[in-house]
């Protein structure tokens, strides 16, 4: 091979060489630019992505505030129910015990009455002896009666100590009879308001036990049965209900028809997880 052959051979590989370096070069530039391009819609669509996610995410903070504020509202909504619930329970014991105060009197004012008419009977010797007897036995009715009322008003002012210790000083001095069972009846009350439930039950029980058919009986009964409900011991409760229910004294009063309600509602209790009446109680007491 000459020396004219080689130049040539090599000019034309430099050409070569050249040609394929610009066409890379080309190539290179291309790809940047493409890359460049795919990195600005990448771009785009993150901040678009963002946008969306920091608009949703407030969307979710509102709604979290509404159901929050939502939740708040009702609780406040229930305790205003409750409030209103127990002042209606209140008012409906401040009415019935009104009512039982002025079914007392009448009783006492008629037994007043057949006392006056017996003492103007006069038959024999001894008649005198009898109606001094008598009237000494009306001037005690008629203490009882005062210290009765006295102590009765102490307990619709909230003062229970002092009505306690009325009643006890009317029980005291009339021993036995209806004026004697109703004292003890209002110191169970006075009891149960200063939350001695224990001591409540136990003159509830003396009451209901020495007198089933007197005239605080029924009420006796209902109130140990609400008492031993509040304690979870459904029992008890429900042996002082179905009592009533049997009870022909109780057959007229309203403790009849409270106490028909209140078992037929323990009879048909049913829970939705398999826990018996008792085991709901407690836990509703925790």
């Amino acid at each position: 091979m000459n020396l004219k052959s080689i130049s040539l051979s090599v000019l034309l590989a430099s050409f070569v060489l050249t040609g394929c370096s610009s066409i890379t070069v080309l190539r290179t530039k291309e790809m940047k630019a493409v890359g460049d391009e795919i990195m600005v819609k990448n771009d785009s669509a993150y901040k678009a992505l963002s946008a969306e996610n920091k608009s949703l995410r407030t969307e979710l903070d509102s709604v979290k505030a509404q159901l929050e504020a939502a939740a708040v509202a009702q609780k406040r909504l229930q305790a205003e129910v409750t409030v209103l619930s127990n002042r209606m329970s209140e008012e409906t014991v401040r009415r019935d015990t009104r009512q039982e105060e002025i079914i007392y009197r009448l009783d006492l004012l008629l037994g007043k009455s057949d006392k006056i008419l017996a003492k103007k009977v006069v038959v024999n010797n001894g008649a005198a002896s009898a109606v001094m007897e008598s009237d000494a036995n009306a001037e005690k009715m008629v203490e009882a009666e005062t210290m009765f009322n006295a102590a009765h008003s102490d307990y619709h002012r909230g003062e229970y100590k002092l009505a306690y210790n009325g009643f006890k000083q009317v029980y005291e001095l009339v021993k036995s009879g209806e004026m004697a069972e109703g004292a003890l009846y209002w110191m169970s009350l006075c009891l149960i308001e200063a939350n001695q439930s224990a001591k409540a039950k136990t003159l509830l029980t003396n009451l209901v036990d020495s007198n089933p058919n007197g005239l605080k009986a029924c009420s006796g009964m209902f109130k140990l049965a609400t008492l031993y409900g509040k304690e979870c011991n459904l029992e008890r409760q429900k042996q002082y209900l179905q009592k009533i229910l049997s009870n022909n004294t109780c057959i007229s009063t309203p403790e009849l028809e409270q106490a028909a309600s209140v078992l037929q509602g323990m009879l048909n209790f049913q829970s939705t997880d398999g826990r018996s009446a008792e085991e709901v109680c407690r836990d509703q007491m925790r």
